[in-house]
C-alpha cells in the first residue's frame, strides 16, 4: 500500500470518528438546554465556574501527558462556551442586538468636532472625510466625546492608532466611558517637519515642541541633539507657540499646514521614522450608523482573570471563520484588563451574530461598538 492509499484511509477513520464526536456533541447540547430549562425553574446562574472546573478536571484526568492535558483543557473550555450560549439562548430567546438599531447618515452641513487647532492632523483627516463639515475645534480629546454625547457636534474625528507607535490608549477608554459609537475609520499619511520662523538655521535651535506621539514618531532625527523637547497638547498647538517664541532658538514638530498657517518654515522636511508613517482617525457618534455593506466591526469585552481566557474567547471567532485585525488592551483597575477587538464582518449578518454571540458567552462583558467601513 503506498503513502497516498494510507493517507486516504487514515482520512476515513478520521471521518468516522468525526461522525461519531458531532453525534456525541449534539447530545451534549440537547442536555445543556434541559439543564438551562431547570435552571430557569430555579432561577439559577448559567455559569457555575467549580462545575466548570470540575468538568475540565474529570476531562484532563482521563489523559496522559501535559500537552494532552493541556489540549483536553482548551477542548472542554470550548465545548462549556458553546453550552453556555446555549442555554442562554434557550433561556433568553429574544436577546437584545448587538447594536442598537441604525440611525441614517446625516447629510448636508454637518459639525464635526476635532481635537487641537487649525493644522492639526485631526483637522486634515476630517477634511477628508468631511469636506463640507463645520469644523469645532475642542481643547483636549474628552472634550471631543463630551461634544459627541450632548449633541454639540454631530460626529468627531479622533486619532486611535500609528502605524510606527500603536494604538491611541485615551481613545479607546473615552469609547467605553461616553457609549460611543465608531461610524467610520480612515489613515491619513504623517509627514512631519522640522518648523521655524523665517531666518532660524538649524544650530541655532534649543528647544522643539510637539505632541509626545510627534516625539516618538520623529525619534531618530531627534537622537543625540541637543534640544529641550517640550510636549503641546498636539502639534498644531505647537507650531502656534514656536511662531511666537524667541526667533531662532524655537522650533516644532508639525505639518505642512501648520506651518502655512502660522507664518513658519519648512526648516527640516520629513523628518518622520518611518516613510511610510500613518495615523488612522476614527468618526464617532452618539448612535451607530450601518448597513449591509459595511465591513469591519469593533468591539470591548472583559474575561475572567485566568489562565486560558482569553483564549476561549478567540476560539469561535477562529471557528466562525472571523478575521481579527485588531486586539488591545487596557488597564481597568489593580490586575484587571478591558480588551477592545476589531474584526471583519457585517452585523446584520446572522453567521456574524451567531459566532459574536458564542464568544460573548465566555466573557464577563461584551459590548459591541460600532460596524462600520474604512474609508479612503
Amino acid at each position: 500500500m503506498n503513502a497516498k492509499e494510507q493517507l486516504n484511509g487514515l482520512r476515513k477513520e478520521i471521518e468516522e470518528i468525526d461522525g461519531k464526536m458531532i453525534s456525541l456533541f449534539k447530545e451534549r447540547m440537547e442536555t445543556s438546554e434541559r439543564i438551562a430549562e431547570i435552571k430557569g425553574m430555579e432561577n439559577m446562574s448559567i455559569t457555575d465556574e467549580v462545575r466548570e472546573q470540575q468538568v475540565v478536571e474529570r476531562a484532563m484526568a482521563l489523559v496522559a501527558g501535559e500537552t494532552r492535558k493541556g489540549e483536553v483543557a482548551l477542548l472542554m473550555r470550548s465545548v462549556i462556551a458553546i453550552s453556555k450560549e446555549r442555554q442562554r439562548k434557550t433561556l433568553f430567546p429574544s436577546e437584545r442586538p448587538l447594536l442598537p438599531p441604525p440611525r441614517k447618515p446625516l447629510r448636508g452641513r454637518v459639525t464635526c468636532a476635532f481635537q487641537g487647532v487649525p493644522g492639526a492632523w485631526s483637522e486634515q483627516a476630517l477634511a477628508a472625510l468631511f469636506p463640507e463639515a463645520e469644523k469645532l475645534p475642542v481643547e483636549f480629546f474628552e472634550d471631543l466625546f463630551v461634544a459627541v454625547r450632548e449633541k454639540k457636534a454631530d460626529y468627531g474625528v479622533v486619532a486611535i492608532e500609528n502605524s510606527k507607535t500603536g494604538a491611541i490608549g485615551e481613545t479607546y477608554d473615552l469609547l467605553r466611558k461616553y457609549g460611543c459609537f465608531i461610524v467610520a475609520r480612515t489613515w491619513i499619511d504623517i509627514r512631519h517637519c522640522l518648523l521655524a520662523p523665517a531666518g532660524a538655521e538649524l544650530s541655532g535651535i534649543r528647544e522643539v515642541l510637539s505632541h509626545s506621539e510627534g516625539f516618538r514618531q520623529c525619534s531618530k532625527f531627534l537622537r543625540g541633539k541637543s534640544w529641550d523637547l517640550v510636549a503641546c497638547r498636539n502639534t498644531a498647538v505647537a507650531a502656534e507657540t514656536a511662531a511666537t517664541a524667541e526667533k531662532g532658538k524655537t522650533a516644532a514638530i508639525g505639518s505642512r499646514r501648520a506651518a502655512e498657517l502660522n507664518g513658519l518654515c519648512v526648516l527640516v522636511p520629513d523628518i518622520m521614522d518611518s516613510a511610510e508613517n500613518r495615523t488612522s482617525f476614527v468618526v464617532i457618534s452618539p448612535e451607530p450608523e450601518y448597513d449591509e455593506s459595511d465591513g469591519l466591526i469593533s468591539f470591548t469585552f472583559s474575561t475572567k482573570h485566568r489562565s486560558g481566557a482569553l483564549c476561549e474567547m478567540l476560539l469561535p471567532l477562529m471557528a466562525g471563520g472571523m478575521n481579527l485585525m485588531q486586539l488591545e488592551s487596557r488597564p481597568a483597575g489593580a490586575g484587571k484588563y478591558r480588551f477592545f477587538a476589531e474584526v471583519q464582518g457585517n452585523i446584520l449578518d446572522e453567521r456574524v451574530i451567531a459566532t459574536l454571540r458564542h464568544a460573548a458567552a465566555a466573557c464577563e462583558y461584551f459590548e459591541v461598538i460600532g460596524c462600520y467601513s474604512m474609508k479612503g
